[in-house]
């Protein structure tokens, strides 16, 4: 068969492409290759019943789409459907440095990230990493025309994504994947995508709806629906495949800041509770920023909108603004609950009736909660996603519901069906306001990050047996993207959790990306009705999660930019270490932080393997070398502890704890700092925190870098990035492991003090030593926002 042209074929593909710069509402753009029409990075290869296009799209992503003929055999092909998991504003990068070679038995692709192999004479295709290790092999091309993908790999590669688990299914597979799977998004709590991938270092990318995955022996089989196929293979680590995912289905706007902070959510409750429950978290000083509310808030069943409007009955002060003024007050957020379905014999019903926004395949029922004629909104349809976000919704957001907690849109069997209610509201919020979007969502497809959607594992029970599986089911999430993750911290269903359960539970969900507490109708999760063990316990917590808010909202930029979350499975910095393939006992919080929460009722000792690297603990200080399990003591009696240790290397921006976000000006960061060997680094970040002027550079940045060598520590102060000026002045750093006999900054010496408090009494720029429950440690205050280079002289 003749071969086309080099020249022939960019010139197909050039016109092929479409081509702009990147602007996707609710996101800043991430650092990417530049965007060309030219394709110079493709290979065409003519099939038996169809055309399959080979491109490099990102460095590290080859792109296959495979054409089919008019008809094969009796089927028609269809068009490739809308998955919704690519990003509509994504455009495929012109990748430098590829070479395109020829032999008489291969056609190849060489990029620096990439090596692209079509054997003629095997008629296969072969995808080699940069070192040309081959890492995945397709045969059988022909199947492609019956929707058939088929790989091979490694058979000892540890495989991962596709989906996690609803909220009464067993986890007990934890997060590896073998054998039939289906890409879908699910119901309760159930996260998924058309994604699978491996910590050797790949990952498959389907373009597609109805996806069934099979994993067995070293083969991944792919079925699709028949027609056109269009999918990514992505190489890489398992942080590089999830900043291609970014690129390719979308980056995460930014949550607001006081969504990094507590959640209190209940149902059955009016306004004189709702305030009585938060002057008792103020009088207390139990930190929380927001409070959702259940059917309560809504007119649930009554007409004229009574699904977007306030319950003036429970809420007198709702509809007026008062209540929003009582709450602004004192620092604290109303998000409210949100049904896909509306009441037929209403305005709003007959409005949707008219304009056929109901979901086809769902009849008309009674409603549990109104017993009145309810059905489902299609939001599949641009018109009722238009409608959605309506007059009757936009005056209670004005009056003070200012987040989402969407339900019950999983019962539908689509996958797209919560991804474009949440698009719905997302799209109509951006609209309407500058105010940040927030919501938490039943179910997840991916494509649904890029619409600030958080995904909770559902109705989950109570009990130490339900809390220990939702470790699984939150990491198993993050796999397949669903990185902003919370639950119903102590259960939602059978009944009242006992008070060590609520108490571990707290703590627990002190290291999620999403922090909440829920309970059943009638049920209350405040920590004061736990008694005195619990309140101590949860609360401390509550407080060491406010203190690490500068930390924690730092990761919320970085996963916006890059891709990964606060929240991320061991293999995913330790991909080669068998002993983390399928852990779910511990979690990274952060690069620098491993936590693995009490999930046994009664434990007295708790065994924790710590991967490579030195490890301390947090609150005792005992250092621990990494690679190998390791047992500690539990609090059995008070369950005041947490198992979190601080990684070698670590740089951990705090700031004082406050009752709610934003309650005080932060004049001053703590950061603690274990230097290490090799040169670590973190990006502190900070803006307004409320609104989207980050995504105009309204924002700050200021890399600290931070590395030992012999008895010198370096510390490197970026300059800052971005137009916002925090309150921020001072930078107090805590340097563990030594006691310093010299500061250093460029070539002048720091004024040295007798002890922290007098340097901090003097109010300035300086150091002084002393000891902490790590040891040894040297402070050193100096201004924040200028660059600066810091060398400190340890005593030997």
């Amino acid at each position: 068969m003749r071969r086309r042209s080099g020249a022939l074929l960019t010139s197909l593909l050039a016109a092929a492409l479409v081509v702009g710069p990147r602007a996707h509402a609710g996101t800043t753009a991430a650092p990417s290759a530049s965007r060309s029409t030219a394709c110079g990075s493709c290979l065409l290869i003519p099939l038996n019943q169809g055309e399959l296009t080979i491109m490099l799209v990102e460095a590290n992503t080859v792109r296959v789409r495979f054409r089919a003929s008019r008809t094969i055999g009796n089927v028609r092909p269809t068009a490739s459907t809308d998955a919704l998991v690519l990003d509509p504003a994504w455009q495929p990068a012109s990748v430098p440095n590829v070479r395109r070679l020829e032999t008489t038995s291969t056609l190849e692709l060489d990029a620096p990230d990439v090596h692209i192999v079509w054997d003629k004479d095997q008629r296969e295709l072969r995808i080699e990493d940069t070192d040309h290790r081959l890492l995945l092999r397709q045969h059988d091309l022909a199947s492609l025309a019956q929707g058939k993908l088929q790989l091979t790999h490694d058979a000892a590669d540890a495989m991962y994504g596709i989906g996690g688990y609803n909220a009464t299914e067993s986890a007990s597979a934890g997060l590896l994947r073998q054998g039939h799977q289906r890409a879908t998004a699910g119901a309760q709590g159930h996260a998924g995508a058309p994604f699978v991938w491996s910590t050797s270092g790949y990952g498959l990318l389907v373009n597609s709806q109805g996806v069934g995955f099979t994993l067995v022996d070293g083969r991944l089989d792919v079925q699709t629906p028949v027609g056109n196929i269009d999918y990514f293979i992505l190489l890489g680590r398992p942080a590089e495949l999830f900043g291609t995912i970014a690129q390719l289905s979308g980056h995460t706007p930014l949550f607001p800041k006081w969504a990094m902070g507590f959640t209190n959510s209940q149902w059955n409750i009016d306004q004189k509770e709702l305030l009585s429950i938060v002057d008792t978290y103020r009088a207390k000083h139990i930190p929380i920023d927001n409070f959702t509310l259940d059917f309560d808030w809504k007119a649930w069943g009554e007409d004229d909108y009574g699904e977007f409007r306030w319950n003036r009955v429970k809420f007198p002060d709702g509809p007026n603004s008062q209540l929003k003024s009582l709450l602004d007050q004192r620092g604290m957020h109303l998000t409210g609950i949100m049904k896909p379905r509306v009441h037929v014999d209403t305005v709003e019903g007959r409005y949707a009736t008219a304009n056929d926004l109901w979901l086809a395949s769902t009849p008309v029922s009674d409603d549990y909660f109104s017993h009145k004629p309810v059905r489902v909104i299609d939001f599949d349809k641009p018109a009722a996603r238009a409608w959605f976000f309506n007059d009757a919704l936009k005056h209670s957001f004005d009056t003070g519901i200012v987040g989402w907690w969407n339900d019950e849109a999983d019962d539908s069997g689509s996958d797209s069906q919560f991804l474009n209610m949440q698009r719905a509201l997302y799209d109509g919020q951006r609209a309407y306001s500058q105010q940040r979007v927030w919501s938490v969502n039943r179910n997840f497809w991916l494509g649904s990050q890029r619409y600030a959607y958080g995904l909770w594992s559902g109705d989950i029970a109570t009990g130490f047996a339900s809390m220990a599986g939702q470790r699984a089911r939150m990491l198993s999430a993050i796999d397949v993207g669903a990185m902003q993750w919370g639950m119903d911290g102590g259960g939602f269903t059978h009944g009242h959790p006992s008070n060590e359960n609520y108490a571990r539970w707290v703590e627990f969900g002190a290291f999620t990306p999403i922090f909440r507490v829920h309970g059943d109708f009638n049920e209350k999760r405040q920590p004061w009705l736990y008694g005195s063990d619990a309140e101590a316990a949860a609360t401390d917590a509550i407080r060491l999660r406010y203190a690490l808010l500068p930390y924690i909202y730092s990761y919320e930029f970085a996963r916006h930019i890059g891709g990964v979350g606060l929240v991320r499975p061991l293999a995913f910095d330790w991909p080669n270490d068998p002993q983390v393939r399928n852990d779910v006992n511990a979690w990274l919080f952060g690069d620098s932080l491993l936590v693995s929460p009490v999930v046994i009722e009664g434990q007295t000792s708790k065994d924790i393997y710590l991967p490579a690297g030195t490890w301390t603990d947090w609150f005792s200080g005992q250092v621990y070398r990494g690679g190998q399990r390791v047992r500690i003591a539990i609090d059995s009696a008070h369950w005041h502890d947490i198992p979190l240790f601080i990684r070698q290397g670590a740089i951990i921006t705090m700031q004082p704890v406050m009752d709610y976000v934003g309650q005080h000006p932060v004049t001053q960061l703590d950061v603690d700092m274990f230097p290490d060997e090799r040169r670590t680094t973190f990006d502190y970040y900070d803006d307004d925190g409320s609104t989207y002027a980050y995504e105009h550079g309204a924002s700050f940045r200021q890399s600290l870098a931070l590395q030992r060598q012999g008895s010198k520590v370096h510390i490197e102060i970026g300059s800052a990035i971005g137009s916002y000026t925090p309150a921020l002045a001072f930078y107090l750093l805590k340097i563990h492991g030594g006691l310093a006999t010299a500061a250093t900054r460029g070539s002048a010496a720091l004024p040295s003090f007798d002890s922290l408090d007098a340097l901090v009494k003097a109010g300035g720029e300086g150091w002084s030593s002393g000891q902490d429950r790590y040891g040894a440690v040297t402070y050193v205050r100096v201004k924040a926002v200028v660059a600066q280079n810091i060398v400190l002289s340890l005593a030997r």
